[in-house]
């Protein structure tokens, strides 16, 4: 509800205290059941890809199955270079659609 915004802004709150109690407080619920659905939905796709894809050593290794592989194996070091691909590559995918999809409606 926009009004409880304007509320706290003719109240004097500074921005970031509106941002950090009252927006993201509203937002709470979303944010959790955005999160928890989302966990479900990754561990679904992980049996998946492990029931589909397999892991046959030397031969096929998905980044999941490698950063569970390397967690499982103690060799945390090779775990967080497998997340830090991921998320590099998962991130550089939405900024190239954002890219192009702003490009196009201009």
């Amino acid at each position: 509800d926009p009004t409880i915004l304007q509320a706290a802004r003719t109240l004097g709150i500074p921005e970031h205290r509106i941002f950090f109690r009252i927006m993201l407080g509203m937002a709470k619920p979303g944010i959790l059941g955005g999160t928890v659905l989302g966990f479900s939905r990754a561990l679904g796709e992980f049996g998946a890809t492990l029931m589909i894809a397999g892991n046959i050593p030397g031969r096929t290794q998905t980044i999941p199955i490698a950063i569970y592989f390397a967690s499982e194996g103690n060799n945390m070091e090779q775990a967080y270079f497998w997340v830090a691909l991921i998320v590099l590559i998962s991130f550089s995918v939405v900024v190239l659609l954002n890219t192009t999809s702003r490009s196009t409606k201009a």
